[in-house]
């Protein structure tokens, strides 16, 4: 059952305490202010003064009327132009009639023939002239501290946009105020015409020359809405952009405006889908991207950020805009042959661009991460990437590191690859981290995982520099020989686990020319392992036991393997090459010449057996990397063959054996104080 308002108790508390008495309270004031108020008795029995004072009232605001009326505004356009040259420290001018409307709940200006010149560092070109500019704006919300304009009509704009490879932008009035990064905000306009307008960019650090038309038509044919189309060049090739938007017709702030843009240039395509969360905010955006092209480190000319050599791409993602930061979520797609996922972020940081970076493969091509590091990637037919160094029989990739690139901004990077593509390392893994700060890079860590073992170490570049100058320290831990090695006929040549170190540090803008200035040391162990019988005697050049085990699959002990490799001037000199296995001791001695890519080094072994028939001749391991040729000297061969035969003259012909006769005598090396030495 309800009960009725009056009858309520609640309501009854209400009414006595507190309306019963405010309302007594204000019948008092009421009362007082009859009874004492001057300005109350003025107005409601005015005498001579205040008669007088409402004349003259009326007669000031009747005169204002007339006179905003009757004003030549064309007056102002003198006194406008030379405030506004002064202020912004360039030519400012009102060359035609301007015409104002103050008398109106929409105020409104007409502006004919605006120009605003250039800087005194291109004076030669105006940065702006609009024919025919006309603007309104809601008094109301003027008057709340809010800026709501309803009408913009620009006719025959022309822009001329400068900026040189030093950082200078022409259209920036205020050249001295930092650089935030944030884009242009309007205030909300309904209606925005913008007819036969005119775009020229002149981007001189980028090498960016663009003449583009605009248009923002109402209607409904396929003319309406907002037209950019751009033409020009981009280092040097065609650049084309094109800009689409529906009319500007009811405009709200709280109601997005869709869009859709295309960049095409330096082979590269981007395409954007999207919409202007706050219509003419341009700081607020999403949209759906796209984008393909031969190589990401093209997309530096168009966008201004840095990215490595990469094989040809295509990519998909969200794209948001908050201001100075621009965010490239949850992108898809492929590098190469491989995927490639991840997370981007540019942002501003002081005046310096920042990029961080999150990206990730589900499969890996190595040869896609070898273009990475300057190798040339070539596309096969079957669409897997094939990478060489740019150079026929060389090895090193000689593509230079762009370090200009890398001085304007900074960023971290973390890549990982959950798989890799069977490759003749038999890399499994890779996890890549780099943080770029100041013209430095740093990589940390540089790690790639195998079927056994690992490789991971440091590396850091000094971009600040004319030349980079460069650093790494790399170590090998658990490698299988065999994956280094071939198999013969199904069986393994050399079976254990190599350990290594790299230290090398020089100049050189490429990873070739790093190494053929490098100096430090290079090291690599083997504490054992096993050997096919037969080249363990060969490499003792034991030819009878050599040539009877060759179809022998017995495997001889490798007690311990040492190569330990001093460099200077990008030449690697062997201090230490001890290969100790059960029959034989080899020691070797020569140079690898990284900048040649060659190799010349000598290997002499001795057996720890007596052998009948044992050449006393080393082995030579000689040639470019790629394709080494090994052969026996065969100047020592001949000599120990020519001992032989005198003295099988002066003698007998059986003493002749004796030249070829080792009585075995050689001793196991010291395999504890070479690996601690080579470590």
């Amino acid at each position: 059952m309800r009960i009725p308002l009056k009858d309520n108790p609640n309501w009854l508390v209400v009414r006595d305490r507190a309306l019963v008495p405010a309302g007594a309270r204000a019948r008092l004031w009421r009362d007082w202010v009859v009874a004492n108020d001057p300005v109350y008795a003025a107005a409601r029995l005015p005498g001579l003064p205040e008669k007088v004072a409402a004349a003259v009232t009326l007669l000031l605001v009747a005169s204002i009327i007339l006179f905003l009326l009757m004003f030549d505004w064309n007056l102002l356009r003198g006194p406008i132009g030379r405030w506004a040259s002064a202020r912004y420290d360039r030519e400012i001018q009102l060359n035609g009639d301007l015409d104002v409307n103050l008398l109106s709940w929409t105020p409104s200006a007409h502006v004919r023939g605006l120009r605003i010149g250039g800087p005194d560092w291109a004076r030669e070109e105006d940065t702006l002239t609009v024919e025919d500019l006309r603007a309104s704006v809601r008094l109301r919300a003027l008057l709340t501290g809010h800026v709501e304009m309803p009408l913009v009509a620009i006719t025959r704009p022309r822009a001329v946009l400068i900026a040189t490879a030093d950082g200078r932008q022409s259209w920036r009035l205020d050249p001295d105020a930092p650089d935030t990064g944030e884009a242009l905000k309007l205030p909300p306009i309904n209606r925005l015409l913008i007819e036969d307008g005119q775009v020229s960019l002149d981007e001189q650090g980028r090498d960016i020359r663009l003449e583009a038309t605009i248009n923002a038509r109402e209607g409904s044919d396929e003319q309406a809405g907002f037209h950019l189309d751009g033409k020009g060049t981009i280092n040097g090739t065609p650049l084309t952009v094109l800009i689409r938007g529906g009319p500007f017709i009811n405009i709200r702030r709280d109601r997005p405006y869709t869009f859709h843009g295309e960049i095409a240039g330096v082979g590269t395509r981007l395409i954007a889908d999207g919409s202007i969360t706050r219509p003419f905010d341009l700081g607020q955006f999403n949209a759906t991207l796209r984008l393909q092209g031969r190589d990401l480190a093209d997309i530096y000319l168009l966008t201004g950020v840095t990215t490595p050599n990469t094989p040809p791409y295509r990519l998909a993602g969200r794209l948001t805009r908050d201001d100075a930061k621009f965010t490239f979520a949850d992108f898809t797609g492929r590098v190469g042959s491989s995927d490639l996922s991840g997370n981007v972020v540019v942002d501003k940081a002081g005046d310096r661009r920042r990029v961080d970076a999150e990206l990730r493969s589900r499969l890996l091509d190595i040869d896609d991460l070898l273009a990475v590091l300057g190798a040339e990637p070539r596309v096969t037919a079957g669409g897997n990437t094939v990478a060489s160094s740019g150079a026929p029989g060389r090895l090193l990739p000689n593509a230079p590191l762009n370090v200009e690139r890398l001085r304007v901004m900074d960023g971290t990077l973390r890549y990982r690859a959950a798989r890799v593509k069977r490759n003749d390392l038999d890399i499994r893994q890779v996890d890549i981290g780099a943080d770029l700060r100041s013209g430095v890079l740093d990589l940390d860590p540089v790690a790639f995982s195998f079927n056994r073992g690992e490789l991971r170490g440091t590396a850091k570049i000094n971009a600040t520099r004319d030349t980079p100058y460069s650093a790494i320290d790399f170590r090998l831990r658990g490698y299988p020989l065999e994956s280094i090695i071939p198999a013969r006929d199904g069986v393994a040549t050399v079976t254990g686990q190599a350990l290594g170190r790299a230290r090398l540090e020089g100049p050189g803008a490429s990873v070739h020319d790093f190494a053929a200035s490098s100096k430090g040391t290079v090291s690599l162990v083997v504490p054992q392992g096993r050997m096919r019988a037969a080249f363990a005697e060969l490499m003792g050049v034991h030819v009878l036991a050599g040539l009877f085990k060759l179809d022998d699959d017995s495997m001889s002990e490798i007690r311990c393997a040492v190569a330990d490799f001093t460099v200077s001037g990008g030449i690697a000199t062997a201090k230490t090459f001890v290969v100790d296995t059960t029959p034989v001791v080899a020691q070797g001695s020569g140079t690898i010449d990284l900048g040649a890519e060659t190799m010349n080094l000598r290997i002499d072994g001795e057996t720890k057996e007596p052998r009948l028939v044992r050449l006393w001749a080393p082995i030579l391991v000689q040639g470019p990397l790629t394709a080494p040729k090994v052969d026996v000297d065969r100047g020592a061969v001949a000599a120990q063959a020519g001992v032989g035969g005198l003295i099988g003259a002066l003698v007998n012909p059986f003493a002749a054996l004796a030249a070829f006769v080792d009585p075995g005598l050689a001793d196991d090396a010291n395999c504890g104080a070479l690996i601690s030495s080579a470590r």
